[in-house]
């Protein structure tokens, strides 16, 4: 959400203390956008079609892919699973050179650190989403990694988040007071399903619209930080 005007800051709001937090991975804990455009470029020229501007192209990252190929992209559902293997080839080998944003590896690391049970919910593959995490070494500081399942049976966000409190409830964790930590609407509206607040990021890739059914807006790490840990 690095759009948001500079005019008026973003002001935090949350106040509460949560049971467990839940982190969305693209454009939140990972600058992955560039990685996914590249691959999205190759798609549509592998299929010989047009290739969509910078600005088109990452309305496609954040939600599940096949949702967006349909609904951005056109494509039937024949189609769509046909650019999503090309796609899914080509990406293979952008996926861990994605950088984590600054500051977001320490604070992982402190929530690791604490009591507060931590969890990934992601709408990218979750066999995928372990590697990312494992290649910058912060796997070990999740109770729980959650994504899409990999026939996508599992890929609405809701589900995710809904799975993830599954799966820290079967560990014993306190989801009585959970958090979603996002950049996209799209995280705030599948949290909502299940009863979980969002608190929004400014420097993924969602624009200032999409934070309307977010509870809290935040432009830094130590604003996030705060939030979550006090």
């Amino acid at each position: 959400m690095a759009r948001v005007s500079e005019s008026v800051p973003p002001t935090p709001t949350a106040t509460r203390s949560w049971s467990a937090v839940l982190l969305d991975l693209d454009g939140t804990v990972t600058d992955s956008a560039p990685g996914i455009i590249a691959s999205l470029k190759h798609t549509f020229t592998t299929l010989g079609l047009p290739v969509p501007n910078d600005d088109e192209l990452t309305l496609f990252v954040g939600p599940p892919l096949a949702d967006t190929m349909r609904m951005h992209g056109g494509f039937n559902d024949h189609e769509t699973m046909h650019a999503v293997d090309v796609y899914r080839d080509h990406y293979a080998g952008h996926a861990l050179h994605a950088p984590v944003f600054p500051g977001m590896a320490g604070l992982i690391e402190t929530l690791g650190m604490s009591s507060v049970p931590l969890s990934l919910a992601t709408s990218k593959p979750e066999s995928l989403a372990t590697k990312i995490l494992e290649h910058h070494g912060l796997a070990q500081h999740f109770d729980v990694i959650c994504g899409a399942s990999e026939d996508e049976s599992r890929a609405a966000k809701s589900d995710i988040v809904a799975e993830a409190l599954r799966r820290l409830r079967q560990q014993g964790a306190d989801v009585s007071s959970p958090v979603m930590v996002g950049d996209r609407g799209y995280d705030a509206i599948g949290a909502a399903v299940n009863d979980v607040p969002t608190i929004m990021v400014e420097w993924g890739y969602g624009s200032p619209l999409e934070a309307g059914e977010a509870m809290a807006v935040v432009h830094s790490i130590d604003q996030l930080r705060a939030l979550l840990l006090t």
